[in-house]
């Protein structure tokens, strides 16, 4: 999606350093530590992926809609067979949003990321989105920041 098409920015960054136009980013390789009762992402259930990934967003002009794009290296759910990918859970204290748009990716035959994308429909559903990312962010140390 062009710049342009962009009404919208956001940006989780470590500091001032790593801000981009456009890009939600976790710039924090190491595994992040999730505590119980706090925000998660999961692939498996009842399994939290501790990878913190890139967040991409986009939001139409008119900010009835946007989608999220989720970008992890070397995610846990490929370490020691935890089971299958059903999809994307994204909990926190208000409740669960899910997506079954999720693709491994593979290098010569080993699994190496996860992509997925999360579609908001209507404005409720980003303002519940972004909620969660500024909750996700507290949680695993990372900065939040409107752009």
């Amino acid at each position: 999606m062009r710049a342009q098409t962009l009404a919208s920015r956001a940006t989780i960054a470590r500091g001032p350093s790593a801000v981009r136009r456009g890009v939600a980013r976790a710039t924090r390789a190491s595994r992040a530590v999730t505590r119980a009762g706090t925000t998660s992402i999961q692939f498996v259930k009842g399994q939290n992926e501790t990878s913190v990934p890139e967040v991409k967003l986009t939001r139409s002009k008119d900010g009835t809609n946007g989608t999220a794009f989720f970008i992890f290296a070397e995610p846990d759910v490929f370490e020691n067979g935890q089971g299958d990918i059903t999809g994307m859970f994204l909990s926190d204290e208000e409740g669960e949003m899910s997506t079954v748009d999720v693709n491994a990716k593979f290098i010569n035959g080993k699994p190496s990321g996860i992509e997925a994308r999360y579609v908001m429909k209507t404005e409720r559903d980003w303002d519940r989105f972004m909620r969660f990312m500024a909750r996700y962010a507290e949680d695993n140390g990372l900065g939040f920041s409107k752009k």
